[in-house]
């Protein structure tokens, strides 16, 4: 199923990412998903009930950059005293 978000509010959504990068429907893998997937991080987040999930703890699994890319990333460890 398509997602069929008002193409105003489409206009206004953004990644949660960084980079706030425009959101386009479905993913990469299936453009008919319930989705939305970031231009510039290629993270994917779910479309439920009619509501996108914009959380970047969200991100649909095997998509966007490879954890070790991302600061704060499960692959980042933190130096001891910075909080």
């Amino acid at each position: 199923m398509v997602v069929g978000l008002d193409p105003q509010l489409m206009e206004i959504l953004a990644c949660p990412c960084p980079q706030h990068g425009k959101l386009s429907s479905g993913t990469a893998a299936n453009p008919e998903a319930d989705a939305l997937t970031c231009a510039t991080c290629g993270r994917s987040f779910p479309v439920v009930d009619g509501i996108p999930v914009l959380l970047l703890t969200e991100a649909l699994p095997g998509t966007g950059p490879e954890p070790d890319q991302v600061d704060g990333g499960p692959g980042r460890r933190r130096e001891p005293g910075s909080g």
